[in-house]
């Protein structure tokens, strides 16, 4: 973790005397480096193609103090030079930047050559032979490697030119190669499609330096893709055709008939794709559209199979779960669980306390019983925690059962490699947009049984699509609604609350006689509000509950910015409750005294209410 009290932008110049750790992937490095006007080597971390000791590096940037390493300059923009001392020289080519040149040959190569070798190796790579030891061979590799670096060199200083800064220009190299200044040359909004954490609005800036037209056929299409790409960010997979060509238009600032001209272009090439919802014609992103078809299919195939354990006899299992668990199952529960039993695939679905968390672990119990492979995930790391501490059995998020690969950016369970179980739960479903539903649909085998539990009446995922919704309106599965709730949950002023509100009804805000579990404290506006909050959480519930204000009270907002969102509220509560003074430092944006805990604020959906 790192200070967030940065200064200013400053330049740091200098010599790299180590490279510490240089990643071929992404190109972060962490340097060494004797810097003009430092006596001590600075520490240097920022992002480089290819980075070697001895070169000179110019890098623009902010002091920070890391908490684990101490003070480091952070680059932004990091620029490497040939090194032009014999000292620097040297130690560039000991070290194995160049194919043929260890630190023998180096030394051997500017003791025959001294500033000059590198004028040598490009224009009269013959005379290398005049060093003793390098013959044809290693004369070849040597100047293959030195060509090598050049090019690099040159399409770091052509993508700095136009306004890409080092850790995306990094990015542009790894994936195009030599040819990055070449695609770039042609159309940079390919970068926006190609390369993860370069937006539209990045590449239309390299464009307009690059002096492409704003009326450019390739930067409409460009903004096209982007208009459908910021509704996917409000949740859509998709948008009536009318309402597109309005956002595109605003976008771009262009004429209609050219985004007309653009999106059949786009349709051509099967960039998007139109298809009727309704009584609209809509547009989609050809990836979007794909996953909720494929979603459908990989439905219908699980659906179809035989069910993967021998037939049940319920009137015996309910019974016998009963006796294990010591509880009784409400009528409602019994037919969801005998559902559950002969069904390849169900959905359970229903608000807090209707007991969903009862139900999956009666199914799982039985069937671990008969020997069925169980596999159990969740969208969070809290929510697979959660399953794990009601069910007693392992509960993985999708992305750990799926095996993502951090480098190949995907997963390693697929239809080649599917998941090894014949039964897959799914739990908080609602939480799980459509790419990510897809791609768990692939990895469960047409042999399996999916059960698919979630609450409907949940905020939808953060991402595109809403395919528990979905599922359960197509009608094509069975589905279990669970509307009672049950006696100790009935208890919870936030359960019935919740049921009230979802049920269109107004709930009962008045104060509760003696203690309960929600309070309703009314505020008009964020200047009333944000005291109001301070105060319960320093004064009021500590001294009605007992609570530590610092330990034991989380704060959960739906928003960052404004009045009452996380970054005012931390302002807030931190002065009250923890105030500057002598002895503190400044930590992450916050100010600490020794041994000082910290109140965590979390913009947080994961809950029931």
């Amino acid at each position: 973790m790192t200070s967030s009290a940065e200064s200013t932008t400053e330049v740091l110049a200098g010599l790299v005397e180590r490279v510490t750790f240089h990643s071929q992937e992404s190109g972060f490095c962490v340097l060494r480096v004797k810097a003009r006007g430092h006596r001590d080597l600075v520490t240097t971390v920022g992002h480089a193609a290819m980075i070697s000791a001895g070169e000179w590096i110019t890098a623009s940037g902010v002091w920070i103090n890391d908490r684990n390493h101490g003070l480091q300059f952070k680059a932004h923009f990091l620029k490497t030079h040939e090194p032009s001392t014999v000292e620097g020289i040297e130690k560039y080519l000991g070290s194995g930047m160049i194919r043929g040149i260890g630190p023998v040959y180096a030394k051997r190569l500017v003791k025959a050559f001294g500033k000059d070798v590198f004028d040598i190796i490009e224009a009269a790579p013959e005379r290398l032979r005049e060093v003793t030891g390098i013959g044809p061979m290693r004369a070849a590799k040597i100047t293959a490697g030195w060509a090598d670096q050049k090019v690099i060199r040159e399409i770091m200083v052509f993508l700095h030119q136009h306004g890409v800064g080092t850790a995306r220009a990094v990015r542009i190299f790894k994936t195009y190669g030599t040819d990055a200044v070449q695609v770039m040359s042609e159309n940079p909004y390919r970068l926006a499609k190609d390369i993860r954490g370069i937006g539209f609005r990045t590449a239309d800036l390299i464009a307009e330096k690059l002096g492409i037209e704003k009326t450019a056929m390739i930067r409409v299409r460009a903004g096209i893709s982007f208009a459908l790409s910021e509704a996917m960010g409000d949740g859509h997979c998709g948008l009536p055709r009318a309402e597109l060509i309005g956002l595109a238009g605003k976008l771009l600032e262009v004429e209609r008939r050219l985004i007309d001209s653009a999106l059949q272009e786009e349709l051509a090439e099967e960039t998007v794709t139109a298809d009727r919802v309704g009584d609209a014609d809509c547009i989609f992103l050809t990836g979007l559209y794909l996953a909720e078809r494929g979603i459908a299919a990989h439905v219908k195939r699980i659906d179809a199979g035989a069910l993967p354990w021998p037939e049940i006899d319920a009137d015996k299992a309910l019974p016998w779960i009963e006796q294990k668990t010591g509880l009784t199952l409400a009528a409602s529960q019994a037919e969801a669980i005998r559902l559950a039993l002969r069904s390849k695939l169900t959905v359970i679905t229903g608000g807090p306390g209707v007991g969903k968390t009862t139900i999956v672990n009666s199914i799982l119990r039985i069937l671990a019983a008969k020997g069925v492979k169980l596999l159990l995930c969740a969208p969070t790391g809290r929510a697979a925690k959660r399953m794990t501490e009601a069910t007693s059995m392992e509960a993985k998020t999708i992305h750990r059962l799926l095996e993502f690969d951090p480098k190949a950016f995907g997963f390693k369970r697929n239809e080649e490699n599917p998941l090894d179980c014949d039964l897959l739960v799914v739990d908080e479903s609602s939480m799980v947009d459509v790419l990510l539903m897809q791609s768990l649909l692939k990895a469960v085998p047409s042999t399996a049984a999916l059960l698919i539990v979630g609450d409907i009446d949940q905020l939808p995922s953060v991402g595109p699509g809403q395919v528990l919704a979905d599922i359960i309106g197509s009608g094509a599965v069975p589905v279990v609604r669970l509307t009672e709730v049950f006696r100790q949950a009935a208890q919870s002023k936030i359960i019935t609350t919740a049921h009230a509100i979802n049920a269109g009804r107004l709930p009962d805000l008045g104060k509760p006689d003696g203690e309960a579990d929600f309070y309703f404290v009314p505020a008009a506006d964020p200047e009333q509000a944000v005291p109001r909050i301070v105060e319960l959480v320093a004064k009021r519930i500590p001294q009605r509950f007992g609570f530590d204000p610092i330990k034991d009270i989380q704060v959960l907002c739906p928003m960052n910015r404004g009045g009452v969102g996380a970054r005012s509220l931390n302002i807030e509560l931190q002065a009250a409750l923890n105030p500057a003074g002598e002895k503190k430092v400044e930590r992450f944006g916050w100010t600490f005294a020794p041994g000082d805990k910290v109140m965590q604020i979390e913009n947080d959906y994961d809950k029931d209410v």
